[in-house]
């Protein structure tokens, strides 16, 4: 029986994920990073980007790179409830119903184009990410661990779609932009598909295990460790506070959102490689932690405010602790 990996060989071990996950995909490290703060945060995942920019790719390589199940569901306007949770199959042969569960039973959740269901379907995953757990039929039944939601939406195409409410959003813990490759990434990622390469195929892109559960459960145990001053906290709050003061916003980051970007900031100060948050470990993860919790005023949109450039003007304003 091997024994239990330490924290700094779990580090390790994660570390090794970009360099693996590079096999398979070109230029989206930060993405990698967002997916690996998650899970030690058990938190959820909203990766937005146009089509064809590896999303899906991404989550298989994840999966495939920490011994980890992945399912995908592609959203539609027809999809149940009942097609994501599992439901009650009648057995001609015992005269009973029996539970099959849906493919929410994962490790790894690719909820693809979740925008393209009716609310009714998408508020099927709250449960889920909120208690780990689905309940059909009224009985309670618990999710596999660890469980990682990745719900992916196109950011250009809103015909037909549903947007996802503001509590629907703020259970995810990060929203991940994936940008358009620059052109030498571009050009890597054509010579790799003349040069044989095939997305569907991870095995023959060379894609191995290089973590797993156990380097996980080390890795949040030690997060769990890292170490937060008051004069951390009362940084992070101030830049909460200073969103629902923006004359910008209708919507300011909630307690919720703060508590998040604490998860956040530890888990990426112990990433690179310390026990003890400092303001670069907040600055780093406000912007993903936070651009989805905030709401623009109608008129600050059609100016060109963004979401993150109002969060960037308010870490430009908040005093950072000494």
């Amino acid at each position: 029986m091997s024994a239990a990996p330490t924290a700094d060989s779990a580090r390790a071990s994660l570390e090794a994920l970009r360099t693996e996950i590079a096999k398979a995909v070109v230029g989206q490290d930060p993405a990698v990073t967002g997916l690996v703060v998650a899970l030690l945060c058990r938190g959820h995942v909203l990766l937005e980007g146009v089509p064809g920019v590896a999303k899906t790719l991404l989550v298989r390589a994840l999966a495939a790179s920490l011994q980890l199940e992945t399912k995908r569901v592609q959203f539609t306007p027809d999809l149940m409830p009942g097609d994501i949770t599992g439901s009650l199959v009648y057995d001609a042969r015992t005269a009973e119903f029996s539970f099959q569960a849906g493919p929410v039973f994962t490790n790894l959740l690719l909820a693809d184009e979740i925008n393209r269901t009716p609310p009714k379907t998408q508020a099927s995953l709250l449960e889920a990410m909120e208690e780990r757990q689905v309940s059909v039929d009224g009985i309670p039944r618990p999710l596999p661990e660890p469980f990682l939601v990745a719900a992916t939406q196109n950011p250009v195409e809103y015909e037909g779609t549903y947007p996802l409410p503001e509590a629907q959003l703020d259970r995810f813990l990060l929203k991940l932009i994936l940008p358009l490759p620059s052109r030498e990434t571009e050009i890597d990622v054509l010579t790799r598909h003349a040069d044989g390469f095939n997305p569907r195929d991870l095995d023959s892109a060379g894609l191995r295990p290089v973590a797993g559960p156990a380097d996980l459960d080390a890795a949040r145990a030690a997060v769990a460790k890292t170490q937060v001053s008051a004069d951390i906290t009362a940084y992070i709050v101030d830049i909460c506070r200073a969103t629902r003061e923006s004359p910008s916003l209708t919507l300011g980051v909630s307690p919720r959102g703060a508590t998040a970007l604490l998860a956040t900031a530890r888990a990426w100060a112990w990433l690179t490689g310390r026990d003890y948050v400092i303001p670069d470990d907040v600055k780093a993860l406000a912007l993903p932690t936070l651009r989805h919790r905030i709401q623009l005023r109608p008129e600050a949109e059609m100016e060109g405010t963004t979401p993150d450039s109002v969060i960037n003007s308010v870490l430009a304003r908040v005093p950072v602790p000494r």
